[in-house]
């Protein structure tokens, strides 16, 4: 019987990246025309692609069902079980490889997610290609220290012993890729499930449609196909994979769509890694330089795909005294970036399709917030644009601060002490990164100590995503595990205990009947009473 939560899919839910949408959305084909519809808003008549190559799709992805999906897992499970991809030498040459494709590729890479987002070339790679090239980088460098078994300590009751910890892959593994970063959110987690040796299973967002097909056939002439697969497809694609019996699961997308995969997972007893997302707030004080400041949000704000990240800022806190000049001063910059008509720059990305523009739209034109615009709110349907908008004192109730934005609509919200900022974030889930900027080295520490978060960061924005020392991953609604740099290695390895014993050393004090002198001695050893059990093996009582 197929489990039901995974028949709850809906449309785009695979690659929803980040979105905590509580509505339900349908959709269905008409002849060049799609309709689609949810509680509060419908859109028809935007342009799709002709009725014919959609049949042709649609058959296309229906030969990938719940027995095709079996198939394939019987394959890679098979090959994994041959033990190629446990080889240290395996795991390197397939880093390798990939690292070679991104550099021979990279103008194919950068076209890809131009036509999927219009994101500028030079962010594409500063925030994909490089960052993707830096993991491999990093695990070609550091794997045979990743591998290496880590020497543990033994107790009093194993002696004569040692013990190790082994890093073992877990088996076959799932990575769900999404949209927003639709080329480093696929493969960054694929090199650490390589380099730990996994067999892998890799399903791009086909929000992203371009970079799907690339990374299909990129990784297909690339990387060894009889451990490393690409399935491409939508829901029922998705749908089927989950059927299958993993040894983890990593998706990256909404919290709506995590509950189920978690789900789906259970069932199996399936671990999972869940990188989802929220409000990530960031803290002004009034104790910092201005200008920086606002061109470090800015930096994640508008030039992190238009607003579209997880990570990227979602609300600001100041007070109400310093509001109106951080409100000039963002203006400024932005007018300096992307000048006085921001729907021309390019660079700024556009919106990823027509009903992520309408949801944006929804939340601008909300009775409560629409007249709380104090810079942009330009917006173009036909090129799926809206200029970069900044909000004063929306109400808390109004859905933009209820729900994350994953666009480039920057709520500001005002609090008497900057202080207060600290019950605004708590009275909110946790958020997967919070910013915080100021000079005062108490507050910060104060902030560190009351704020929950996936991570944390004092005055910039979303830099910290670059250290590959730090584990990125969220907590509470914001996600569960982590993954970067050998957190990756860990996120898809066992850590195997393992101890070493001779037969030297064996004592009758272990062994029944459990005379007085036997019980005093063990009773010293399991306590770790060295004096006690000196005194019971020369035979001292108290009696």
């Amino acid at each position: 019987m197929r489990n039901p939560s995974v028949r709850a899919f809906q449309d785009f839910s695979t690659g929803a990246a980040c979105l905590n949408k509580s509505f339900i959305y349908n959709y269905t084909y008409r002849k060049n025309q799609t309709h689609i519809s949810f509680p509060y808003l419908s859109l028809t008549s935007f342009s799709c692609r002709c009725s014919a190559t959609m049949a042709a799709e649609e058959k296309q992805m229906q030969r990938f069902d719940v027995e095709k999906a079996a198939s394939l897992m019987k394959e890679l499970r098979n090959n994994y079980n041959s033990r190629k991809t446990k080889s240290y030498e395996w795991r390197m040459s397939q880093i390798q490889s990939i690292a070679n494709m991104i550099e021979e590729k990279e103008e194919e890479i950068i076209e890809a997610i131009h036509k999927d987002l219009s994101k500028p070339p030079f962010e594409t790679f500063i925030s994909e290609i490089s960052m993707t090239k830096s993991s491999c980088k990093l695990a070609l460098k550091e794997l045979k220290y990743w591998t290496k078994p880590e020497k543990a300590k033994t107790s009093l009751t194993t002696y004569p012993s040692s013990a190790e910890i082994i890093s073992e892959p877990l088996g076959v593994v799932l990575v769900i890729s999404t949209w927003n970063y639709p080329f480093l959110l696929s493969l960054d987690p694929v090199i650490g499930a390589i380099a730990a040796g996994n067999a892998v299973v890799l399903k791009p967002s086909e929000i992203a449609p371009a970079t799907s097909s690339l990374l299909a056939k990129l990784l297909e002439d690339y990387v060894d196909n009889s451990a490393v697969r690409v399935v491409e497809g939508a829901v029922a694609e998705t749908s089927a994979l989950l059927e299958q019996k993993w040894d983890k699961i990593l998706y990256t997308g909404s919290p709506r769509v995590g509950r189920i995969v978690m789900a789906a997972a259970a069932k199996h007893l399936t671990p999972v890694i869940l990188e989802l997302g929220g409000k990530s707030p960031a803290v002004v004080d009034s104790t910092i330089n201005l200008q920086v400041t606002t061109r470090r949000i800015i930096a994640g704000k508008w030039m992190a795909n238009n607003g579209q990240a997880c990570i990227g800022v979602d609300y600001i806190i100041t007070t109400k005294d310093f509001a109106p000049k951080l409100i000039d001063s963002l203006r400024n910059e932005l007018k300096e970036f992307f000048g006085k008509n921001p729907m021309e720059s390019k660079d700024l990305s556009r919106i990823v399709n027509p009903f992520h523009f309408a949801r944006l739209a929804s939340l601008l034109d909300e009775d409560k917030v629409s007249d709380k615009i104090v810079y942009g709110g330009q917006r173009d349907e036909k090129q799926l644009k809206i200029a970069p908008t900044i909000l004063l004192d929306v109400p808390d109730d109004s859905t933009i601060m209820k729900e994350e934005i994953f666009g480039p609509l920057l709520p500001i919200v005002t609090v008497e002490k900057i202080e207060d900022s600290f019950d605004v974030i708590k009275s909110k889930p946790k958020p997967l990164a919070a910013y915080f900027f100021s000079d005062d080295e108490q507050m910060k520490k104060e902030f560190v100590q009351n704020i929950s978060a996936g991570g944390i960061v004092f005055n910039d924005t979303i830099v910290h995503t670059t250290v590959s020392s730090l584990p990125f991953g969220g907590v509470g609604e914001s996600g569960m595990g982590s993954y970067h740099g050998k957190f990756s290695f860990d996120a898809f390895s066992h850590k195997k205990a393992v101890l070493y014993r001779s037969f030297n050393g064996d004592s009758t004090t272990r062994y029944p009947p459990y005379t007085a002198e036997k019980q005093k001695l063990l009773r010293a050893l399991f306590n770790g009473n060295i004096f006690g059990l000196l005194l019971a093996l020369i035979g001292w009582s108290r009696d």
